[in-house]
């Protein structure tokens, strides 16, 4: 079957009047069913449970966006039997088929782009610009993957066979049932992509969205039905985390955990993973996306105006709700004054509120649990360095933090090392390139990191020595796209399996070689 040429999705033009009136009217289409009840999906039937959990807009929490039914420990036991159950025919079907669901689902996204990048402005507070990078993404991934399943259905003709003495064939096959825990940050992208790449490689899914934005994994779920997918081949289990999350890791049929979230529970999955518990025949695999502390690092021999507007773009969109955003600055001290000022003054620039409307550039943090994780960091960062732009917030009607500057930062800060999650940056003084390579290192996490140089002996120490999973150079360093720039980190940030990269779907399958005499 003839498919066109992979090509990534044009991202939306805001300066388009045609464009903002698109937008527009996929909000009128979220807002047309805000506050609808949704149910649990397994084996393809919708079930209620009636413990029922309201999903809000954090920009106005009084504002319902849905009420989501959770699921049990039974419930999960029910959809972990239905995929068991798809797995034996899902496993046999053409890899051809299964790409061609992944091909029918990114035509369907294409048709709703607006309504779910509007979704998530009202569900994640993504402003415009954000949330329509989230679902040109989803539908990345999903042209993305299909072609690489149909790509390694190749392998087996490089394996060689002997003349007259056996045929040789080596080919992938699906592990089994996956359990499939998606981030509240990038819910549909991430989501789509973890939960696709898992379908197409033959496998099954208990999938559980983020708590805070279940509405956008249903609405995925409807794609997939009009798509074409069997019941019992994904199954929506929206859930308490510790409850269900740990169940569906710990439970001795689950085969591979697809995570992508916070360091602590990573490192909690990946150890309850290792445990092999009763009835369970194989040795559970995990791929883990767990955050980052990003750096930019601004050398003396640099495009001053291109580095404080990579660092503020890179900091603060998306209120730095990224694993990927930029929480340090480290800058050398002949350019650090230049380099600060412009960072202040353009930070001061930006226009925070409610990002339904289009020309707020940043918006809401997710909950009122983030919303004091960052204060908490805030006020940390009082102690240990100068407070140069916001340090304030407001939680009365939504969760707005202010973007927040930290000049004059020791090396060793907490704010220089933890992961804070939220529009607060560190910017630290160095005498030199290389000291800025040694203290964007120290922290356990390895995710991204850019550097803004003209020195092609310097950007090239920052390939070596600069250890991070995805390194830019003289751009910012959030913003990865599928296909061009395979995401993934090293250390504390995951298990660099690289998504949106050629060899991510192999990490959902296991090779198999058939050999017969002649």
């Amino acid at each position: 079957m003839a498919i066109y040429s992979y090509k990534t999705e044009p991202l939306g033009d805001f300066n388009n009047a045609e464009v903002i009136k698109k937008y527009e009217e996929g909000l009128k289409i979220v807002e047309s069913y805000i506050g609808k009840t949704y149910p649990l999906i397994i084996n393809g039937e919708f079930v209620e449970t009636g413990n029922i959990y309201t999903s809000v807009n954090p920009a106005k929490h009084s504002e319902v966006i849905g009420k989501v039914h959770q699921a049990s420990i039974k419930n999960a036991e029910d959809a972990m039997n239905a995929a068991l159950t798809a797995f034996e025919t899902w496993r046999k079907v053409k890899a051809q088929i299964r790409a061609d669901v992944l091909f029918k689902a990114a035509a369907i996204l294409r048709k709703r782009k607006y309504e779910f990048s509007a979704l998530m402005t009202k569900e994640a507070g993504k402003p415009w610009p954000e949330a329509d990078a989230d679902t040109a993404e989803a539908i990345d991934f999903l042209e993305y993957y299909g072609r690489q399943m149909l790509a390694l259905e190749e392998t087996d003709k490089k394996i060689l066979s002997r003349r007259n003495l056996e045929r040789n064939e080596f080919k992938y096959i699906p592990l089994g049932v996956a359990a499939v825990i998606t981030p509240w940050n990038f819910p549909l992208a991430i989501l789509a992509g973890m939960t696709c790449a898992a379908v197409v490689a033959g496998n099954t899914v208990l999938l559980k969205p983020a708590i805070t934005t279940q509405v956008i994994g249903y609405k995925f779920m409807e794609v997939l039905h009009e798509a074409g997918l069997p019941k019992g081949v994904v199954n929506f289990i929206p859930g308490d985390g510790p409850e269900i999350g740990e169940y569906m890791v710990d439970h001795p049929k689950t085969r591979f955990v697809s995570f992508t979230g916070s360091k602590n529970v990573g490192q909690l999955i990946y150890k309850n993973a290792s445990i092999v518990n009763e009835g369970q025949i194989w040795l559970k695999r995990v791929i883990a996306e767990m955050g980052g502390k990003d750096a930019i690092l601004v050398d003396n021999d640099a495009d001053l105006e291109l580095a404080a507007e990579s660092i503020v773009k890179a900091s603060f969109g998306f209120s730095g709700q990224k694993c990927s955003a930029c929480s340090r600055a480290i800058i050398h001290e002949d350019v650090y004054d230049e380099v600060l000022a412009n960072v202040i003054k353009q930070t001061k620039a930006l226009t925070i509120g409610d990002p339904s409307n289009r020309l707020n550039f940043m918006g809401p943090v997710t909950d009122q649990k983030a919303y004091d994780k960052i204060s908490s960091y805030i006020e940390i960062g009082k102690t240990e360095a100068k407070l140069v732009a916001g340090g304030d917030g407001s939680d009365k009607e939504g969760w707005f933090i202010n973007p927040t500057i930290f000049a004059d930062c020791a090396h060793d800060a907490r704010i220089m090392k933890e992961e804070i999650f939220g529009p607060v940056l560190a910017i630290a003084k160095v005498k030199s390139f290389e000291e800025a390579i040694k203290v964007a290192n120290n922290t356990e996490y390895g995710l991204t990191g850019a550097v803004i140089s003209r020195n092609r002996a310097h950007l090239e120490m920052a390939r070596e020595d600069f250890h991070v999973g995805n390194l830019y150079f003289n751009r910012k360093c959030t913003g990865a796209i599928v296909g061009y720039q395979p995401f993934g980190g090293f250390n504390m940030s995951g298990t660099d399996s690289k998504a949106g990269g050629p060899d991510y779907l192999q990490l959902h399958m296991q090779a198999k070689t058939v050999s017969e005499m002649l």
